[in-house]
């Protein structure tokens, strides 16, 4: 569902997979539909009345309608994708009986578009790869998006555990999600953990303060929280405006909120007392490595619920900047076991702890011992950084080689 030019989450990650395969010298079709995350609105020029085709760059995108909402919630969350696999289905299977693929890649989300890619590479003999990025079925319920009826939750799992097992290769983004996987009938040998990655050479630590602090009016002394991402649910990002209320009586303390999503219109709302929360969009992708080096704390926030369900794909260009981290996650979860000891982790939920490491932080820096601790964690991070989320160093990892003679000769774009 999610392709270029959305900037951030699957859209990000599906569109440099695509044009890397392209690169490698694979033929590459893309069936996906007008961009419309996180604010769940198409936007100009796209339309969402009709389909449409383009090529980017060396790959061909074909999108195809669905039915959005910008209040994306309960039976919302279901509508969308179901009318995404209805409509796309005509065009995967026009794909299957004139291009015959050698590979079919599917994305989770959506599950729903996976029976027809199932059916139409059996008729060719397409081998079939699945690619979950998020749970979304475990994440439905978890959330609440799909009621907790229990014939409902047996018919769902039922066929998500039959849509998976029928694929050659599962790959996911973390162990966590794996041993799920697993769990839903998995053969081990099917699945691999491929973890996101990031563009070192576009997201880097800054060697200076960022432009941004004189572009945004930032005062001498002024410490930046920032969380740059999707505003919705599963990101729990209330606990920003709960930290930013108790930090209030700190003017040299600003939180900055940047991006889109369901949940903006109410976080504007439950802080539109507060002065030092400031809310921008999102910013260029071309100045992001400036945009997150304005930051002295990152923020990772994340709903207990959606743990272990998903790996937020924004903590590869927050590691890559360089700056201290807090996130919140609980002990033993996916995400804190990955971050480990290059960011400082508190409760899910907890305002106090998660507002109280932001002030350790913000006021360790002046002292000899925690600029020793920042350091070590900044060293932490770089190697984290290099050694997991680096696109080039994953995808050949996983024997996925550019082919370098024809990318010259078709002007193909390599990621770095």
């Amino acid at each position: 569902m999610n392709y270029a030019p959305e900037l951030i989450g699957v859209g990000r990650v599906t569109t440099e997979v695509g044009e890397h395969l392209a690169a490698c010298g694979h033929s590459v079709v893309v069936v996906t539909t007008p961009p419309h995350y996180p604010t769940w609105k198409v936007e100009a020029p796209y339309r969402n009345a009709r389909y449409s085709v383009e090529a980017r760059g060396a790959v061909k995108v074909i999108r195809c309608p669905l039915a959005v909402h910008e209040q994306i919630v309960g039976i919302r969350r279901l509508i969308a994708p179901l009318t995404y696999a209805l409509t796309s289905a005509p065009v995967v299977i026009w794909q299957f009986l004139t291009w015959r693929p050698d590979a079919v890649l599917c994305i989770e989300p959506t599950l729903l578009c996976a029976p027809v890619a199932l059916i139409g590479a059996a008729v060719c003999g397409s081998a079939t790869i699945l690619y979950v990025q998020d749970l979304e079925v475990d994440a439905g319920f978890a959330m609440g998006h799909l009621s907790e009826v229990t014939w409902l939750r047996k018919i769902a799992l039922a066929f998500e555990r039959f849509v998976i097992r029928g694929f050659d290769r599962v790959i996911t983004i973390s162990s966590k999600m794996a041993d799920r996987l697993l769990g839903k009938g998995v053969a081990e040998d099917k699945i691999e953990v491929v973890r996101n990655w990031v563009d070192l050479d576009k997201i880097y630590p800054l060697k200076g303060p960022s432009v941004y602090r004189e572009e945004l009016g930032l005062r001498e002394g002024c410490k930046v929280v920032l969380y740059s991402g999707n505003i919705g649910a599963k990101q729990g990002v209330s606990l920003i405006v709960e930290a930013a209320r108790r930090l209030s009586h700190r003017p040299d303390i600003i939180f900055i909120v940047a991006g889109e999503g369901p949940m903006k219109a109410e976080l504007l709302d439950r802080a539109a007392e507060l002065q030092n929360v400031w809310f921008l969009p999102f910013q260029p992708e071309e100045r992001m490595s400036e945009f997150l080096g304005l930051a002295d704390v990152h923020l990772l926030p994340q709903i207990a619920a959606a743990a272990d369900l998903l790996l937020p794909s924004k903590l590869g260009a927050m590691l890559a900047s360089g700056r201290p981290i807090v996130v919140a996650a609980a002990e033993g979860t996916e995400l804190a076991n990955f971050v480990g000891n290059a960011a400082t982790i508190v409760p899910p939920g907890d305002s106090a702890a998660f507002a109280g490491a932001i002030q350790t932080i913000v006021d360790g820096t002046s002292d000899a011992r925690r600029s020793v601790e920042l350091r070590l964690g900044l060293a932490g991070r770089l190697a984290k950084a290099d050694r997991l989320i680096d696109i080039e160093r994953v995808l050949a990892k996983h024997g996925i080689q550019p082919d370098l003679e024809r990318a010259e000769a078709e002007h193909v774009t390599l990621p770095a």
